[in-house]
């Protein structure tokens, strides 16, 4: 509802220091040949999300695996889809790469 604000994750005790939990890993990048991952901490929203540094996360090792997991199997989706959509045809003696919706007709005005 309008005005009101949502309360905000609180951290936990890890070995007396307090921190704050990690709720998923919503993407990775490497800069300068750095991992780094975007983190969105449990309990907080978009507004609080941070680019992190894989060393300063290798103590949630599952929820980073998840992550790769996931993003493997969605890098191979969408290659599935791309392979999908590419055809080849003959066409006056060469072979013709076409995507999906383009006609010959369309294909041989271009040429």
């Amino acid at each position: 509802m309008g005005g009101q604000k949502k309360e905000e994750g609180k951290p936990i005790k890890v070995e007396g220091v307090e921190e704050w939990e990690v709720g998923k890993i919503l993407n990775k990048r490497k800069i300068r040949g750095t991992e780094k991952y975007l983190v969105r901490w449990k309990g907080f929203t978009v507004e609080h999300d941070i680019w992190e540094k894989g060393e300063d996360l290798e103590h949630i090792k599952e929820v980073l695996e998840k992550f790769e997991r996931r993003m493997n199997t969605e890098v191979r989706r969408q290659e599935k889809l791309d392979m999908a959509e590419e055809r080849y045809f003959y066409l006056g003696n060469v072979w013709q790469k076409c995507c999906m919706g383009r006609t010959t007709e369309n294909l041989r005005r271009n040429i």
